[in-house]
């Protein structure tokens, strides 16, 4: 990732590489993901690039049973939903992203505080990966 040049474009190859991009002011040293170009916490555009290694724990989770265009091209429906959370990363910062390895026909499977592992999707129809968390059982 070029330096202080964080872009969607360059966040959506760094998921098609299966890495997950972070960036880090070198001022504060606050880590954001998905990576910013300026920092929110200082304002300083003194920022690098940091991978993140993809471990973390669930905060907050939704059944979604009825989803967007893209998520109903998938398959899912109001019959089949499927979860969205928060993720918060072993080093700090938290995502939302889609959580996988749990039927979200059974939400008492899931619980606050379960541990994940990012996952890279390929969705049919869609040339770029997605950003998802897996349940580590």
């Amino acid at each position: 990732m070029s330096e202080h040049r964080f872009t969607h474009t360059l966040f959506q190859q760094h998921l098609d590489e299966q890495k997950l991009p972070g960036s880090r002011c070198r001022n504060c040293g606050e880590l954001y993901l998905p990576p910013r170009p300026l920092c929110p916490n200082c304002h300083s555009g003194d920022m690098s690039a940091e991978m993140l290694g993809g471990q973390g724990r669930l905060i907050a989770f939704t059944a979604i049973h009825i989803a967007p265009t893209v998520m109903l091209e998938a398959g899912y429906s109001v019959k089949n939903p499927y979860f969205a959370g928060i993720v918060q990363l072993a080093e700090g910062p938290a995502i939302s992203a889609q959580i996988i390895g749990v039927d979200a026909t059974q939400p008492q499977n899931i619980k606050i505080g379960s541990q994940v592992q990012v996952a890279f999707i390929e969705r049919s129809g869609s040339e770029h990966r997605a950003l998802a968390f897996e349940v580590i059982r």
